[in-house]
């Protein structure tokens, strides 16, 4: 069975349904587009039942010619990484749509056309994981923008036209610089044996120093603009601000991992040596987001720009652990990139309601909300918690992982790093404190707590959150092979183990 195809393809059918409802069938085009959504996920996890998790090539492959005359091949594969970044995305669109089932209403578009959008973008998440030949990659990583802006755009709040096309153009360049690198592999590839955008192939070029610094550059500031790492976030927060939060979930919580993935399977892979010669920049830039993200976090007053400042701190972490050159660092990453999607999607889902209820997405306008919604309080107050990477709750083991394999390489960022857990307990607690504890602020003395609908879907979001904190093993034992495969493809093993400095 060609297993990456039928997921790509199944979004695909349920958008083509919806768009033959009517447009006043809108509970059908739910309905529809929840169903699609949850045969996607059944299916991703009979995929992932049939992984082989020792091995560390890529399976479920794929590949047919598309542009013979320029070798370039519509091909899929999967290793753990984007297996598990898969995953992710299939678990969350549900979610999504479940939690989010009244946000398209007011929207620029009909509500079955938010739900096309949703559903066409999860097929070019499946996609973009799965992709193995180079160009497949880039048109995918591209045309996943054009969901995401009408998303941003039509269904958004506030300053949402301006937000969308901030985020287009930051995107856009990003993906001009990866595509000059993209068509040099490609000329390069043509006079040491022919054409090609394999990427097994690609990564067995022989290329000088400078050459390959360039070329890193250009995919590495495209994912860093698309993760993102400091000083190319500035778009982030104005588009979390403004999105719906399902679009805000779907967008930090699955799309900002392209980014990190870019940097371990094209980053790594194709260009070890410019990898160890930019590291040390790259650490410090994380490190800065880190912190820097902490401190915007600390001071935000709206909650979904809060969100979006603790991602940047998070997302600063994640590309510490790609580039410490460790296999513990490593799989604390892709652990990482995991985790950061549920907590973030617990976070901006009970933000959206909280907003939804309350009017107002300022911090000090939720006072008391303990006392009037308590299922509403303590569920954000839990996922809080997970953000803040609380021992017990899936974050905590993912940071522990990147921290300590970072440490043994490179102790300074390591240590430096550690702040951002203290500041982390700030952005937090402070806003927790402002928003459920204290005398209710007036307006909320009615408002209503979570409905079933709601309290099923923030549900397993909570569950995997709970679960992975005490148990992640299952996941790591994925992870692992995966990410030591990676390092040793780098030349590193490593450090060895010491005993009182001796």
């Amino acid at each position: 069975m060609k297993w990456l195809t039928l997921l790509m393809l199944l979004p695909l059918a349920g958008a083509a349904v919806i768009s033959m409802l009517p447009k006043s069938m809108e509970k059908a085009a739910k309905q529809a587009a929840l169903g699609t959504s949850l045969v996607v996920m059944a299916a991703t996890i009979a995929m992932v039942v049939r992984f082989q998790r020792d091995n560390v090539d890529f399976q479920f492959v794929e590949k047919y010619s598309w542009i013979p005359s320029f070798g370039i091949n519509y091909a899929l594969g999967v290793d753990a990484i984007a297996l598990v970044l898969i995953l992710l995305s299939t678990i969350l669109v549900p979610v999504v749509i479940l939690a989010g089932w009244n946000e398209a209403h007011g929207g620029r578009w009909s509500v079955k056309t938010f739900y096309i959008l949703i559903l066409v973008l999860e097929t070019m998440m499946i996609g973009v994981f799965a992709a193995t030949d180079v160009f497949l990659f880039y048109v995918i990583f591209e045309a996943m923008l054009i969901p995401v802006y009408f998303l941003i755009g039509g269904y958004g709040t506030g300053e949402r036209a301006a937000a969308a096309v901030k985020f287009l153009i930051y995107s856009l360049v990003g993906g001009l610089l990866m595509l000059a690198s993209v068509i040099a592999l490609y000329v390069m590839s043509g006079a040491q044996g022919g054409h090609t955008f394999d990427i097994n192939k690609l990564s067995e070029l022989q290329m000088s120093s400078t050459t390959q610094n360039l070329l890193f550059l250009g995919f590495f500031i495209a994912f860093a603009i698309k993760a993102p790492v400091w000083p190319f976030h500035t778009w982030l927060p104005d588009a979390a601000k403004s999105a719906t939060p399902g679009t805000s979930v779907l967008l930090l919580g699955v799309l900002d991992k392209v980014g990190t993935y870019g940097m371990i399977r094209f980053c790594l892979t194709l260009f070890p040596e410019a990898s160890k010669t930019f590291t040390p920049i790259i650490l410090v830039l994380a490190v800065i987001s880190i912190i820097y993200g902490a401190f915007l976090a600390i001071g935000a007053k709206d909650i979904k720009r809060l969100i979006a400042y603790t991602s940047i701190s998070h997302f600063g972490f994640i590309t510490m652990g790609i580039f410490a050159m460790t296999s513990q660092a490593q799989s604390g990453a892709i652990l990482y990139m995991f985790n950061h999607g549920f907590s973030t999607a617990a976070l901006f889902l009970v933000a959206g309601w909280m907003i939804s209820r309350r009017g107002s997405s300022t911090i000090s306008d939720f006072g008391g909300l303990q006392r009037v919604t308590p299922i509403l309080a303590w569920t954000f107050f839990l996922a809080g918690l997970s953000s803040l990477a609380l021992p017990g709750l899936s974050s905590f083991v993912s940071e522990f992982l990147v921290l300590v394999g970072t440490f043994t390489r490179y102790p300074v960022h390591a240590i430096i790093a550690t702040f951002g857990i203290v500041l982390a307990a700030l952005y937090i607690l402070i806003p927790v404190q402002k928003a459920l504890h204290g005398p209710t602020t007036p307006g909320n003395e009615n408002l209503k707590d979570l409905n079933l609908r709601e309290k099923l879907a923030i549900a397993p979001v909570i569950a995997i959150i709970v679960v992975l904190g005490f148990y992640p093993a299952p996941l790591l034992k994925v992870i692992n092979p995966a990410a030591s495969h990676v390092i040793t493809q780098m030349g590193f093993t490593d450090p060895a183990p010491t005993n009182g400095g001796k």
